[in-house]
């Protein structure tokens, strides 16, 4: 695949919208979305690679309140031609079948490998990748199990988003005292995935969210691993020119 004359690949991550207070969250819709705007006119594509809201759950006729600023943008960019992709991360897993259908967005529930302008890409959300974290891959099979999912559909939607807001609300990356802190490249989980592939597939390019760390880490002979940071206090993405992948801020003196 080849990008269609000056334009560009976007991907960027971990908004949490929802989170910690209706004002905030707000204020970072905002700000994404003057982000969006900025870019549409040389944007080939965009992948969200997952968690842009803390919670989300799609009941058939009921869809969480909000964001509509974003899904306004989304719309816009898919009516005029753009592609966007959504990569399902942990806290929002439960998407189904409305972005799709009412935005016009490709969802994705595992990591894609693409070859784009002759370089080897694969990207997706990050979570439960690499070695170890034994028990978020079992609840995370819980969650996807679909006898799970509607047991879930039973539970009142004010009550079963208000639960999940409530949990997310005490956790420590919400309030300042986040672990989201390199462990160096012997033990980042994604790092140690990256360098398996390796071993027995060529691979340029590796992205992927969930660490809230904007990082590019060189892995030998040419390839490298990125992350695309968050959208709660970084403000970061990833863009592709179609000769270079670089890391980049968006200015947040706004909010």
């Amino acid at each position: 695949m080849d990008l269609p004359g000056k334009k560009n690949i976007y991907f960027l991550s971990d908004a949490h919208l929802g989170i910690p207070t209706h004002s905030k969250s707000l204020a970072r819709e905002k700000l994404l979305v003057s982000f969006l705007d900025s870019i549409k006119k040389d944007a080939s594509e965009v992948c969200f690679l997952g968690d842009m809201f803390d919670f989300w759950f799609e009941y058939r006729t009921v869809v969480p309140k909000g964001y509509t600023r974003l899904f306004g943008k989304i719309a816009e960019m898919t009516d005029a031609g753009i592609t966007v992709n959504y990569f399902t991360g942990n806290h929002d897993m439960w998407v189904f079948n409305y972005f799709s259908e009412e935005l016009g967005v490709k969802v994705f529930r595992k990591p894609v490998k693409r070859t784009i302008c002759g370089k080897k890409f694969i990207y997706g959300h990050g979570d439960g990748l690499g070695p170890g974290d034994a028990g978020y891959k079992l609840i995370k099979k819980i969650f996807s199990n679909k006898i799970c999912q509607k047991l879930f559909a039973f539970i009142h939607p004010g009550f079963g988003t208000g639960l999940a807001l409530y949990f997310s609300r005490k956790s420590r990356l919400v309030n300042g005292n986040s672990d989201a802190v390199f462990m160096g490249k012997e033990k980042e989980r994604l790092i140690q995935y990256c360098k398996s592939v390796l071993e027995h597939e060529k691979t340029d390019y590796f992205i992927f969210g969930h660490r809230h760390l904007p990082m590019e880490v060189e892995l030998g002979n040419g390839a490298k691993y990125f992350n695309t940071g968050d959208w709660i206090s970084n403000f970061s993405y990833i863009v592709f020119d179609g000769e270079k992948l670089s890391l980049q801020y968006y200015n947040s003196k706004q909010l």
